[in-house]
């Protein structure tokens, strides 16, 4: 298979733009909210059409926070520099050098439905490490990978790991270098007060809180370098927009909402955009927008990496993601 890797070449320079960039993580993260049964009956994640989504989705407390992690994810490996500065800043202080951070989106969802997107197993070696800020050799990640898809509902498969990562489990991402190899486990927070410290856990990101610090840090008690991501005239504003315009669009089946859901002719637009594309599956709009998300933004370059079949795993066989949108 291959693999892209997308640089950024130039500062986002259009709204319309920006917001179709962001909408694509969104509508991944509504998409892959659904429970794994309704996916079923549907035809498959794979075969969900646009227009579909308005009458399967329920929403609910958490699907914001899904949401905003597959946005973060999204923004690292396309580039963006607003999050993939921030993000270079924090992994700095565990010890990792690397001028092009890179996420691997875990996905080990609250709601029950576990995805494994764009699959470790295809991105990492059997040499990569994740480092968990302690003394010692640093454990290998690859070959855990399937145990720490079974300890987020199996507790007792939790004890198979090294204490050192016995909570790594509740990771959202592993960032790191694809270089060097070394990772570490994150955790994505929409809510900075649902952050949480757990053994193997290295970074939290969340939103920036009003009246509170930028600053990159190490917080002592929940052993985690802190990275806010900024709001006004950056990623969190855009996302919070993005949002709003994928919450709207849904409720009005699909449609261009009426103006007084969303007064802005931009946020309207980006709309008309996917009304556009409502007969299609949602995989498939996702990557069509892409050529709508300010292309000349990013220089693209391809890896072809070793496949590997997650089909023999019990555990996780029946909720990996198609391999064809691996690595975006």
């Amino acid at each position: 298979m291959e693999v892209r890797k997308e640089l950024q070449l130039n500062p986002v320079g259009d709204e319309v733009l920006a917001l179709t960039a962001v909408v694509r993580p969104i509508l991944s993260g509504v998409l892959y909210g659904l429970k794994h049964e309704i996916a079923a009956e549907a035809g498959g994640f794979e075969n969900i059409k646009l227009k579909m989504l308005p009458r399967l989705y329920r929403p609910g407390d958490g699907d914001v926070g899904i949401c905003f992690e597959y946005a973060v994810h999204d923004a690292m490996n396309n580039g963006d520099s607003r999050v993939l500065e921030r993000i270079s800043d924090a992994i700095k202080l565990c010890r990792i050098k690397t001028l092009a951070p890179r996420s691997i989106l875990f996905g080990i969802e609250k709601t029950g439905a576990i995805q494994l997107i764009d699959t470790a197993k295809n991105i990492l070696t059997d040499e990569s490490r994740v480092l968990a800020g302690i003394q010692g050799q640093p454990a290998k990640l690859r070959p855990r990978l399937n145990i720490l898809a079974a300890a987020f509902k199996r507790p007792t498969s939790r004890l198979a790991l090294p204490w050192s990562i016995r909570g790594l489990w509740k990771a959202d991402l592993f960032v790191g270098s694809i270089n060097s190899q070394q990772w570490v486990g994150t955790s994505v927070k929409i809510n900075p007060a649902q952050l949480e410290g757990a053994a193997g856990l290295r970074i939290g990101i969340v939103p920036i809180r009003a009246g509170r610090t930028d600053k990159i840090r190490l917080d002592e008690g929940k052993k985690l370098v802190i990275c806010p991501l900024h709001h006004d005239q950056d990623f969190m504003q855009i996302f919070y927009e993005g949002w709003r315009i994928v919450q709207a669009f849904i409720e009005a089946d699909a449609q261009v909402p009426k103006e007084v859901y969303l007064p802005r002719p931009i946020d309207r637009e980006v709309c008309k955009i996917l009304m556009e594309r409502r007969d299609f599956p949602v995989v498939d709009v996702v990557d069509a927008l892409r050529i709508f998300s300010q292309p000349e933004l990013l220089e693209t370059a391809t890896d072809t990496v070793a496949l590997e079949d997650l089909a023999g795993d019990p555990t996780i066989s029946t909720m990996v993601a198609p391999i064809s949108r691996l690595a975006d």
